[in-house]
């Protein structure tokens, strides 16, 4: 997937979801933590581990995910 350098998927982590550069931080979590209102910051402070890039890639990746699924699924 071009442009989703930081998004890793390894069956032996985490089951294979999409996670953050190989680390047992799946992109979901990072997903959930916007939705709820935590900020970039907060974020980092929480995990410092992580980097800006890894939250923006995170939303680039799930608009990407629902253009592509959303959009198929409606075209049917």
């Amino acid at each position: 997937m071009l442009g989703f350098d930081r998004m890793t998927f390894d069956p032996r982590i985490m089951a294979g979801q999409a996670c953050i550069r190989g680390m047992r931080v799946p992109v979901s979590l990072i997903l959930n933590l916007v939705a709820n209102g935590k900020t970039v910051k907060e974020i980092i402070e929480d995990y410092p581990y992580l980097e800006p890039e890894d939250v923006q890639k995170s939303l680039m990746y799930a608009a990407w995910l629902a253009r592509e699924q959303v959009g198929n699924y409606f075209c049917q």
